[in-house]
């Protein structure tokens, strides 16, 4: 299962760079500890706990929370929207939510729970879609990439609005957008031909997850597309050409303050 995880995230750009950008907003956990929330199919959550610190990993549903235990083992807990963490005051140095805001209604109240759980001082990352109304987004609805598809109640957020959500136990360190629209236009290929192969995902509380387990169910797919994978990686590098355009993500590191 953690092979087949692996080469997955080695052959998707977006996840690669994603991680690349949690990465370098995160800085070194050697000797922390830390929590990262809605990883995926788990291999984020992986490579994190490879990079040092004691971690522990939270998500949604039940098909994430197997495919992130599956990977990592231990410490792994299903968190409810609107519903208080497990965890006590104060419990972590570092959180890192990863495309998970989006999935929940009760933002505000999570970025609360956020707050009662870091250390005064303790740092958040926060990796979220950014909301732009763009013709690539238009696209995306008219091939059936909703919302309700990628189970988001909300199609993502402006720095304006994290802002707001941070205002009251939070100041924003560092701020910027990555992914820009030949990543995304690639990606979204991609994801129309993955959604033929899996339905289940439909409606779900974290849209439709591709693990291990659908790569050794579809080994004749992956393999050709790994052979498509070096003209995915340089239709991607497009994106050097219009380093002047926002990105489709926004990654934020702040800082909490003392009460």
């Amino acid at each position: 299962m953690r092979g087949e995880a692996i080469k997955l995230f080695k052959k998707s750009v977006l996840k690669q760079r994603k991680y690349k950008e949690i990465v370098d907003a995160l800085g070194s956990t050697e000797g922390l500890r830390c929590l990262d929330v809605g990883g995926d199919n788990g291999v984020i959550s992986l490579l994190l706990r490879e990079r040092g610190g004691h971690w522990s990993s939270a998500d949604l549903d039940g098909e994430s929370i197997e495919s992130i235990r599956a990977l990592v083992g231990t410490d792994v807990f299903r968190f409810t929207d609107g519903e208080p963490t497990p965890f006590p005051d104060g419990e972590f140095d570092r959180v890192v939510i990863i495309d998970y805001l989006e999935h929940i209604i009760h933002d505000t109240h999570f970025i609360d729970e956020l707050a009662r759980i870091l250390k005064n001082n303790g740092q958040l990352i926060i990796n979220v879609p950014h909301h732009r109304e763009t013709l690539l987004r238009r696209l995306r609805l008219v091939i059936g990439q909703t919302d309700e598809e990628h189970g988001h109640v909300r199609p993502g957020y402006t720095l304006e609005r994290i802002r707001e959500l941070l205002d009251r136990h939070f100041i924003i360190e560092e701020h910027r957008t990555y992914s820009r629209f030949f990543s995304e236009l690639i990606d979204t290929a991609i994801r129309f031909g993955v959604s033929k192969l899996k339905k289940a995902g439909k409606g779900a509380p974290k849209g439709q997850i591709v693990t291990g387990q659908d790569l050794q169910a579809n080994k004749k797919m992956f393999r050709m597309y790994s052979v498509m994978y070096p003209f995915v990686w340089t239709f991607s590098r497009f994106d050097t050409l219009i380093p002047f355009t926002s990105g489709y993500m926004l990654i934020v590191r702040a800082r909490k303050t003392a009460p």
